[in-house]
């Protein structure tokens, strides 16, 4: 079994190395252009797709299962919940919750949560760790002249300087954020008109009527 997990690290190792070269011969055009910060917010960039889409194609059917089974008994409870019998009704919800609800949604978070840990947060300490070894401070001087990324103003005289990782972590926040944003607005947007549409279209028939 030793020689096994021996043997099974060696290759993974081999995997690493090998995409972390590849990635090197594909970013090595653009660090002329567009420098370490570029290169840092792309690489930003590409975590918040990729995350983004592993996070909607890959669910297991335990998941999808788990996900229906807790809305189902969650709904159950919020019906219980609504009946006219205040008493009777918090019985029926506690039942529900120690026969169903609770079990449903620690198997539904259990589950979530290993799916995020290999659709996000695996890829994003793998590019935190490619940033990490790529853009060190002493290549970083090699690259720029400095041992950061930027800096903003001073503090009690020192400069406040942002390394590699820092400025990684605050653009993919950034990314995230803007993301957040604009689904929200754009969905917003998309209901205002399909309202206005369905108006105009009732309109349109009242009138004809």
């Amino acid at each position: 079994m030793e020689y096994f997990l021996d043997r099974a690290w060696e290759y993974i190792y081999a995997a690493i190395l090998t995409t972390a070269a590849a990635v090197d011969s594909l970013l090595s055009p653009l660090q002329p252009l567009i420098g370490p910060a570029g290169i840092i917010v792309l690489l930003a960039l590409a975590t918040v797709f990729t995350t983004k889409f592993l996070s909607r194609k890959c669910r297991t059917k335990r998941h999808i299962e788990l996900e229906k089974q807790f809305y189902y008994w969650l709904s159950v409870r919020e019906e219980a919940v609504r009946c006219e019998d205040r008493e009777k009704g918090s019985r029926m919800a506690k039942n529900i919750d120690k026969a169903k609800l609770n079990k449903c949604y620690y198997d539904y978070f259990l589950e979530g949560l290993l799916l995020s840990l290999a659709t996000m947060y695996i890829p994003i300490l793998m590019v935190m760790s490619y940033i990490n070894a790529s853009y060190r401070p002493d290549t970083l001087i090699a690259l720029t002249g400095k041992p950061y990324i930027a800096q903003i103003g001073t503090a009690n005289g020192e400069p406040l300087i942002i390394g590699s990782i820092f400025f990684y972590i605050v653009s993919l926040l950034f990314i995230y954020a803007t993301w957040f944003l604009v689904v929200k607005y754009a969905t917003k947007y998309q209901r205002r008109r399909i309202i206005t549409t369905l108006n105009e279209q009732q309109g349109a028939s009242s009138g004809y009527a």
